[in-house]
């Protein structure tokens, strides 16, 4: 008999192990998914603001090239390649899905907040050939899109 209780109270302890390992992991997990999240969030951003960067500087290289001319539409940036092999997307986590479309602009008032990019293509802007992100929204650390 007291082997039979012997046996039994070891296989109860075993459960309330296993029960506390699960309640842990339980605990991991819901700390460690927000944060996933985020990372995942700022991960986005920097790919935006560096695809930002780079649409930038080839629209630097295009007007050096062209003696002062900014392209009629930042797509032109990607015939045969020599700028840029394909326009990049504007990734704004939680407001707009990924879009590499242009809105050609006037100004930077052109904005309408629809994601992706704006391109201001009057020559009479003082913004004229810069390329913003088409987002009203702010990033994670507060910034709006369109201040980039």
């Amino acid at each position: 008999m007291r082997e039979l209780l012997r046996v039994w109270k070891d296989r109860r302890g075993r459960q309330h192990e296993g029960m506390i390992v699960v309640a842990i992991i339980g605990i991991l997990a819901a700390i460690a998914m927000p944060k996933f999240a985020e990372l995942i969030r700022k991960s986005n951003e920097g790919a935006t603001k560096g695809n930002l960067g780079a649409v930038r500087s080839a629209l630097s290289i295009f007007y050096g090239d062209t003696r002062g001319v900014y392209p009629a539409h930042p797509a032109l940036l990607t015939l045969e390649g020599r700028y840029l092999a394909e326009l990049p997307k504007a990734k704004t986590p939680q407001y707009h899905p990924d879009s590499n479309a242009v809105v050609l602009g006037l100004g930077k008032s052109d904005l309408n907040d629809q994601g992706g990019w704006l391109f201001i293509a009057d020559p009479a802007d003082e913004d004229y050939g810069t390329m913003f992100v088409n987002c009203t929204h702010t990033d994670s650390k507060g910034v709006r899109w369109f201040a980039y």
